[in-house]
């Protein structure tokens, strides 16, 4: 069957679009306590998906659907417009599974994703959070990646949202067929995710496997050693060090 323009691939390219998932929850004011909320919930939260630096995403996100914990009224909650995001108020934490459906015109399968809820601060200054009262995030930097995505999604992908600057386009353009929304250069207080953020953790890492390279060769000299010293009372209580097949 021949392709049509609506499933012809264009092929040899990858569209990237990053984004970022998760949640900010805080401890209920004991003055602003909200009116609907259960006796035993002590929190207010949201889980979202939302664009770098809030940018829009939803030329290419159609809807997002949340699964809340079934403890929770009607605990799967589709959003299907920006802020794709559900507030809620709980106790416990649990994990969020969510669902990423994209525009019609995609021709892609959605995608799942999974979100601890994070209610409680982690780290050296969690009990002075709690007493501030302070908001708790918890969200990660994602991409999703379109492999040869068909040519009405891949023009969508390439001319970006509804009102912003035109994009390069064509197959050969190095913009409209590479990372086409790729990490910010620098951060903003709202988005901590950017290529500044990217360097400093591979230089993080790139220490940290200096640090654990040094520990092996560490390891391996005390390992020699100690072969050595057991050796040496092997031979003072004359026991053969090895031993041959006759």
């Amino acid at each position: 069957m021949p392709s049509t323009p609506a499933n012809k691939r264009v092929r040899g390219v990858s569209v990237f679009r990053p984004f970022i998932f998760g949640s900010e929850a805080q401890p209920f004011d004991p003055e602003k306590r909200p009116a609907n909320a259960p006796p035993d919930h002590t929190h207010q939260w949201r889980v979202f998906v939302k664009g770098i630096n809030d940018e829009d995403i939803s030329y290419w996100l159609k809807k997002v659907q949340f699964k809340l914990h079934e403890t929770y009224a009607q605990n799967v909650r589709t959003i299907e417009a920006p802020p794709f995001e559900v507030v809620e108020t709980g106790w416990g934490e649990f994990e969020i599974q969510i669902k990423l459906y994209f525009v019609p015109e995609s021709n892609e399968k959605p995608q799942t994703l999974w979100h601890s809820l994070k209610l409680h601060p982690y780290g050296p200054d969690a009990e002075g959070m709690k007493e501030r009262r302070e908001v708790v995030v918890s969200q990660n930097y994602e991409e999703i990646i379109f492999n040869e995505p068909v040519e009405p999604f891949y023009e969508i992908l390439t001319g970006g949202p509804a009102g912003a600057a035109p994009r390069a386009k064509g197959k050969n353009s190095k913009q409209g067929a590479g990372r086409t929304a790729e990490i910010p250069t620098s951060d903003t207080p709202k988005n901590p995710y950017s290529r500044v953020t990217e360097n400093k953790e591979l230089d993080r890492m790139a220490e940290a496997m200096k640090t654990v390279d040094a520990m092996i060769k560490e390891e391996k000299e005390r390992l020699v050693e100690r072969e050595k010293t057991l050796a040496e009372l092997r031979e003072s209580e004359g026991v053969p060090t090895s031993t041959k097949k006759r």
